[in-house]
């Protein structure tokens, strides 16, 4: 897998989870001015960190408004949130 590639996976994976973490956090979204060029930043893998931080300061060179959203920490990945369940027979 190319390089770029692999940047833009990791991309759309953290993007996505900052999608959710806004549903679950809408106070957070009332922040972001509009018409801002969100980059995340993720802490936890500095080769995308600094993948993304060049691709930020590329856009507010070209006269962009640009907010940098650092990310501390991710949970592991799971594949469901159910935390518990009851089995019964049906009558």
């Amino acid at each position: 897998m190319s390089k770029e590639k692999d940047m833009i996976e990791k991309n759309i994976e953290l993007s996505t989870e900052f999608s959710r973490y806004l549903f679950d956090h809408p106070e957070i979204q009332k922040k972001i001015p509009l018409g801002v060029e969100i980059i995340l930043l993720p802490e936890f893998d500095q080769e995308l960190k600094e993948h993304n931080l060049k691709l930020g300061k590329s856009v507010e060179s070209q006269g962009e408004k640009v907010l940098f959203i650092i990310i501390k920490n991710l949970r592991a990945k799971t594949l469901s949130r159910i935390e518990k369940i009851e089995l019964t027979n049906a009558a």
